[in-house]
């Protein structure tokens, strides 16, 4: 049997779910892809959800959306094997991060929910599935988040030089690896795509700012942006992890209250936001970095490349895709990668990124 196994994926843009064809001999390898879009009443419906905004009993509507979305990871990887040209039974397993409902990994009952019910995953497609992969983390005291740190460090790192690896979902975070043998650690740096997302739809009704041409037509309001980065996350002590539960629609709104500024100028400042966001992080925690890796869908906003390299001038900023894996695959390989280090008894997480006071072995096992 070769050594296949399958990572299933939705991040906080909840647009839809990636899949990812991973070999591991010798090395990780992604073989194959898929991406399975959400309808847009189902993303509206989970955002809505997400956002403690219900239609009718919570319980009865978070039930409904776990099985909806664990028929939907189903079929993706059964799409995605099927476009392979395999068959179930050459893959290993399925490592699902699941569809993020609510992270609260820092209230006083701590916790971090994602659904898709593995369940329907391993009995749909016949395939072990490994899935909720982040409570025992935040049970060991850890963020829950990130987890794709470990991954990084087996795929990305060097001997020889120190590597940022950045990735740009809804919400972006680093992986700091040093080169030789220091500890490698990474954390949520805060928005990515999250609020240009929003402000996009809002004023472009369109889901995002293509290539970032609309923010490269603004002026980045220099005023606006200090108040935006004076946000006590971005000065919190690491590790630390965040979501839509800060970064959402009421943060951004309270912050433009009493502004008067255009909309092209508000997406050029957001957009300038994650940059710095980013910039800085990899400034203060990769020091020395020579290369600093991007993925994510982000890595494609051709303006916030350009500004990220603008901050970042000392070092080489790339795409993952020059070391072998295309960004928009990277966190879908890492769940099939955190799969494979379950089944054989190793820890997935990295106590530095998440906090975590011990590495243990994650997830649970859904035998198909």
């Amino acid at each position: 049997m070769r050594d296949y196994f399958i990572g299933l994926m939705s991040g906080t843009s909840s647009d839809g779910v990636d899949a990812a064809l991973v070999e591991f001999t010798p090395a990780p390898r992604l073989h194959s892809s898929h991406f399975l879009p959400y309808a847009p009443a189902l993303r509206a419906h989970i955002l809505e959800f997400a956002a403690g905004q219900y239609h009718g009993d919570a319980i009865d509507e978070l039930g409904s959306l776990d099985t909806e979305l664990g028929k939907l990871f189903a079929n993706a990887a059964l799409a995605l094997i099927n476009k392979a040209g395999i068959t179930a039974s050459d893959v290993c397993a399925i490592g699902s991060h699941g569809q993020t409902v609510r992270h609260r990994p820092d209230t006083p009952q701590p916790f971090t929910l994602q659904i898709a019910d593995p369940n329907i995953i391993a009995s749909r497609s016949g395939i072990i599935t490994v899935a909720d992969f982040r409570r025992r983390d935040v049970a060991l005291g850890g963020q829950g988040a990130p987890l794709v740190p470990a991954f990084h460090h087996a795929v990305f790192a060097d001997h020889e030089e120190t590597r940022a690896v950045v990735n740009i979902g809804g919400i972006a975070n680093i992986t700091v690896l040093p080169a030789g043998d220091a500890m490698v650690s990474g954390f949520d740096t805060g928005p990515g795509n999250v609020l240009m997302d929003l402000w996009s739809r809002e004023h472009l009704h369109k889901p995002h700012d293509a290539n970032g041409e609309f923010a490269a037509s603004g002026r980045i309001d220099t005023g606006v942006l200090k108040e935006l980065l004076a946000d006590d996350y971005f000065s919190r002590a690491i590790p630390k992890s965040t979501g839509r539960e800060h970064f959402n629609q009421a943060w951004l709104s309270g912050r433009l209250a009493n502004k008067k500024l255009p909309a092209v100028d508000v997406m050029a400042t957001l957009c300038e936001l994650t940059a710095r966001s980013i910039s800085d992080a990899v400034v203060q925690h990769a020091q020395g970095a020579k290369r600093v890796l991007l993925c994510g869908g982000g890595a494609h906003n051709t303006h916030l490349r350009k500004r990220l390299i603008a901050h970042l001038q000392s070092c080489t900023v790339v795409s993952t895709e020059v070391f072998g894996i295309p960004p928009d695959w990277v966190e879908a390989a890492a769940f099939a990668w955190l799969a494979r280090e379950t089944l054989a008894g190793r820890a997935g997480n990295l106590p530095a990124a998440t906090g975590a006071n011990q590495p243990a072995v994650l997830g649970a096992v859904y035998h198909a």
